[in-house]
C-alpha cells in the first residue's frame, strides 16, 4: 500500500453493535487513500473479530491493535502506528452519509493551511444527533416539541461554536501529525475528557476549523441516561477539568462502574463522591475549589444566552447551525464585563455552594 493520505484512528471498547456501521461508511468513502487503525481496549463482545473480518475481506486497509483500556492511551497508540502525515480521530458510533466527505474535508483544511502557510489548525465536523431508533438509516432527531429534542438542538448549535469547552471528540478531529505532536499527546491520566483537553490545547495554540459535511452520532446515550442528568454530569466534568481538580477523575470511574448502562444516569452517587472528597480536605482547599468553580461557572454564563437564542430558532423550525443571536450578544456585551471581577466570581461561588447542597437534598436514593 502506498503512503496513505489519511490515518483514521478509532478507540473501541465493546463496540460490536455500532462500529460495523462506521466501518461500512468508511468503506464507501471515495477519492482518497486511507488506513483505519482500531485501537481496542480489551473488548469481550467480539469487536476485534469484526474488525479483523473487514480487513481480511479487503473491505478496508488497516489494523486492529489490542491493549490496555483507556481512551487516551489507546489514541496515543494509534498515532504511533499511523503511516500518514494526517490524522483523523473518530468515535466508534460516528456515521457519515456523504461518500466524498473525507476527501472534501482533507482538501478543505489543506487549502486553508496552504493559504495560512501554517499547519497550526485542526478541523471538526458539524454535529448531528440521531434518535430515530434506526441508526442504520442515518435518521435525524425528529421529535419536535420534546425537551430531549430541544436539548439535542442546543448541543448541535453549541458544537458549531469555537468557544472554550464547545469542541469534543464526537465531532471528529482532523489535524497533521506534526501539529498533534506539538499540542499532544492525549492525556492518559484522565478516564474521560481526554479529547476535550486536547481540543482546548488546539484552540489556544492554533485554530479550529469547521469542516464541510456532517458527522452523525447516536443519541441513544442521552435517551437512556436522560439528557438533564447527562448535561449536569458533563458540566461537572468540564468544570473540574478546567480548574484542575483531578481527584474527582481518579475516583469517578468506580461510580461509573456501579451504574447499569441500560438505566437512567444516577447523579446522587457523584454528588456524594464530591461531598466525601470535600469532607476529607481542609476548609481552605474546599473553598478554593468553590471559588475556582465560581470563576468558571461565571465565564460560562453565555450559554444561557445561547439557550435562549436556540429556543427561539427551535420554535421557528430553523436549522441548528449557529448564527449570532440577541441574547448571546447581550451576554458577551453586557453580562461578561459587568461580572468579570472578584465580587462576581465570589457571588457565583456562593450560588454554586447553595445549588450543591440543594442537589444532595433533592436527589432520590
Amino acid at each position: 500500500m502506498p503512503k496513505p493520505d489519511l490515518s483514521i484512528i478509532i478507540p473501541t471498547l465493546n463496540e460490536a453493535e455500532s462500529l460495523p456501521l462506521l466501518l461500512g461508511d468508511l468503506e464507501r468513502q471515495e477519492g482518497l487513500c486511507f488506513e483505519v487503525i482500531v485501537t481496542d481496549g480489551g473488548s469481550v463482545d467480539g469487536t476485534g473479530l469484526l474488525v479483523d473480518d473487514f480487513f481480511a475481506a479487503d473491505r478496508l486497509t488497516g489494523s486492529c491493535m489490542v491493549g490496555p483500556s483507556g481512551r487516551g492511551q489507546q489514541l496515543n497508540a494509534g498515532v504511533s502506528a499511523a503511516n500518514s502525515d494526517w490524522l483523523l480521530f473518530l468515535h466508534a458510533d460516528s456515521r457519515f452519509a456523504d461518500d466524498h466527505q473525507l476527501r472534501q474535508a482533507l482538501e478543505f483544511i489543506q487549502s486553508h493551511q496552504r493559504l495560512a502557510s501554517s499547519d497550526s489548525s485542526a478541523g471538526r465536523f458539524t454535529l448531528r444527533f440521531d434518535s430515530s431508533g434506526s441508526f442504520n438509516s442515518l435518521g435525524s432527531f425528529n421529535s419536535p416539541g420534546s425537551e430531549d429534542s430541544f436539548g439535542m438542538f442546543y448541543y448541535e448549535t453549541k458544537a458549531s461554536l469555537g468557544r472554550p469547552g464547545c469542541i469534543h471528540g464526537d465531532q471528529g478531529m482532523l489535524l497533521t501529525k506534526d501539529f498533534f505532536h506539538r499540542v499532544g499527546p492525549f492525556r492518559q491520566d484522565l478516564p474521560v475528557m481526554e479529547d476535550t483537553s486536547l481540543a482546548e490545547k488546539i484552540r489556544t495554540s492554533g485554530q479550529w476549523l469547521l469542516l464541510p459535511g456532517e458527522i452523525v452520532t447516536s443519541a441513544r446515550r442521552f435517551q437512556i441516561e436522560g439528557i438533564r442528568a447527562r448535561q449536569t454530569l458533563n458540566a461537572l466534568l468540564m468544570n473540574f477539568l478546567a480548574i484542575g481538580w483531578l481527584e474527582f477523575f481518579a475516583e469517578a470511574p468506580d461510580v461509573y462502574r456501579q451504574q447499569d448502562r441500560t438505566q437512567p444516569l444516577q447523579l446522587l452517587p457523584f454528588f456524594r463522591l464530591i461531598k466525601k472528597l470535600f469532607d476529607e480536605m481542609p476548609l481552605s482547599k474546599r473553598w478554593g475549589i468553590y471559588l475556582a468553580t465560581g470563576g468558571y461557572v461565571r465565564s460560562q454564563a453565555w450559554q444561557i444566552g445561547l439557550a435562549l437564542d436556540c429556543r427561539k430558532r427551535y420554535r421557528q423550525g430553523l436549522e441548528s447551525n449557529h448564527q449570532d443571536g440577541y441574547w448571546l450578544n447581550w451576554f458577551d456585551g453586557w453580562f461578561e464585563p459587568l461580572t468579570n471581577h472578584c465580587i462576581g466570581r465570589t457571588l457565583t461561588a456562593l450560588l454554586v455552594r447553595v445549588w450543591f447542597a440543594w442537589q444532595l437534598k433533592t436527589k432520590p436514593d
